[in-house]
This record gives C-alpha cells, sequence and structure tokens, in this order.
C-alpha cells in the first residue's frame, strides 16, 4: 500500500482571519475579555507577528515559546486559541508527537465549539496517523505480533468525529480518504500477523486471526488472503469442512483469485523469502 498523501497545511484557518481583528481590537482599545496585569494588545500583536516570523524562517523551537506566551497572555481570545493550534502544528513538524497531542487535546476541552474545531480534529488525527502505520516500516526488527496500532485506531476516530461533525468542512475529504487508508493497513496488519502465526505452525491462531479480521473489516483487499491463510490453516489443522467451506467463499468472491488452487506449503516458502 503506497498511497500518497498531500502534506498537512498549516493552520491559516477561517480561525486565522479573526486573529488579526482581535490583536487590533487590543492595540486600540484593550481586550474586555483578557485578564488584568498581562501586556498590553500591542505587545501581544508584536509577539504574534514575531512567532509567525520565527516559524516562517524555520526557528520552530523558538516560536513554540513566543505562542506558549501568546497563550497565556491573551487567554480568552481567539488569539490564544489560534495559538495553542500554531503550538500543536510546530510540535507536530518536529515530530514532538506527546506534546503536540497534549495542546491539541487542551485546546479541544477549552474551546469544544471553536470555529476552528474541524482543524484541531484533523490535526490530531495527522498527528497520530503514520503513513506506514508501522507495517513496513522496519517489519524485520520486530514480531508483528508485538507491534500496536492503537495509534492508527485513534487518529481514525479523529478523522471520524472531524467527518460527523464538520460534514462540510475542507479537511473532512481528506480525512474520509485517510480514514479509508487506514481500515485497509489495519486489514492488512491483521492478516500479516495471522501470517506470521501460520509459518510459525500456530495453525488455529493463524486461522482466529484471518476470521477476526474478515469480521472486523468487510470489503478490504487483505479479506481475499484472509480466506487463504483460513483454509491453509485449516486444512494443516485436519478440519476439511471449515477448510472447504473457507475455499467456496474464496472462489465466489474472488473468482478469479491468484491463491485459488496454490499448495500451502509452497505459498508459505514464499512468504519466508518475502
Amino acid at each position: 500500500m503506497t498511497t500518497m498523501f498531500k502534506p498537512c497545511p498549516t493552520p491559516a484557518l477561517r480561525l486565522a482571519s479573526l486573529v488579526l481583528g482581535v490583536a487590533l481590537a487590543c492595540q486600540l482599545g484593550g481586550c474586555a475579555s483578557a485578564p488584568k496585569n498581562v501586556d498590553d494588545g500591542k505587545s501581544i500583536a508584536k509577539l504574534y507577528e514575531e512567532a509567525r516570523e520565527e516559524s516562517a524562517n524555520g526557528a520552530y523551537d523558538r516560536a513554540i515559546k513566543l505562542y506558549e506566551r501568546i497563550e497565556g497572555r491573551a487567554a480568552g481570545t481567539l488569539l490564544s486559541q489560534q495559538a495553542q493550534l500554531e503550538q500543536a502544528y510546530l510540535l507536530y513538524k518536529q515530530q514532538e508527537k506527546a506534546r503536540a497531542l497534549a495542546v491539541v487535546e487542551r485546546f479541544l476541552k477549552l474551546h469544544p465549539t471553536s470555529p476552528a474545531g474541524d482543524y484541531a480534529y484533523y490535526l490530531q488525527g495527522l498527528i497520530n496517523f503514520n503513513d506506514d502505520l508501522g507495517l513496513f516500516g522496519s517489519i524485520a526488527r520486530q514480531d508483528l505480533s508485538e507491534r500496536d496500532q492503537q495509534a492508527s485506531r485513534d487518529a481514525y476516530q479523529s478523522f471520524k468525529q472531524l467527518v460527523d461533525r464538520f460534514p462540510e468542512s475542507k479537511y473532512a475529504p481528506d480525512a474520509k480518504v485517510r480514514m479509508k487508508y487506514i481500515v485497509n493497513a489495519l486489514a492488512s496488519y491483521e492478516v500479516h500477523v495471522a501470517r506470521y502465526y501460520y509459518m510459525r505452525g500456530a495453525y488455529l491462531a493463524a486461522a482466529n486471526r484471518a476470521q477476526q479480521a474478515l469480521q472486523d473489516f468487510r470489503g478490504v483487499p487483505a479479506a481475499e488472503e484472509a480466506l487463504f491463510l483460513m483454509a491453509a490453516s485449516y486444512d494443516k489443522l485436519d478440519l476439511a469442512p471449515l477448510r472447504d467451506d473457507a475455499q467456496r467463499v474464496l472462489k465466489t468472491n474472488y473468482p478469479r483469485s491468484e491463491w485459488i488452487g496454490r499448495d500451502y506449503d509452497e505459498k508459505a516458502r514464499w512468504w519466508r523469502l518475502w
């Protein structure tokens, strides 16, 4: 699976169009919603512009610190919300996943009705989303049965909340594509684990894992190999009726499948080479 995705957009949101107005209002007359004993609006606006410049120049650490200051000093304003999202995005760019997620989660908790809620869910999904989803990166160095796919599931849930709550969002189409990709990748992962068990002679575990993949992920490309694995595993277990059932379903749903009629042990040798 080599799906290519467009890069994450920067936090240039509907919220951003309001930020300059907020900063200007603070500069001219002060923010009524801002707490007392903080820098005046002019200094906050300058901090924001400085943070944007540092970010544009690739000085992410300095920009993040500035956004943190803005978040506190402009608390209760749209500018503070924007600063939070800018922080999260830059932390994501620096691959500081835990910190980025913490900022997004704080944003969603503090601002559940924010006009930038769609972007927050989208960014939360991207932070957890890994383009190879743990399947092809360093597969030879770790047993498939030990790999954690929770981040991929978390990404799916974030994208789903975006699509469900903000169906008209400009981020919704890309989120739908990523959701489909995650489902296919998770199904492939389950089949990889089933294959792992089969190659090590754990045929019952292989059959159960392949069957679980078919139950949890319907209509995915990996279903074809899952059926083959079930038939192969049942054959090794001398469970002819179950083997025949799996073969029948494979032939019915994939009449031109390359897996039909393959010798189980020959295919297993190919797996080992792969």
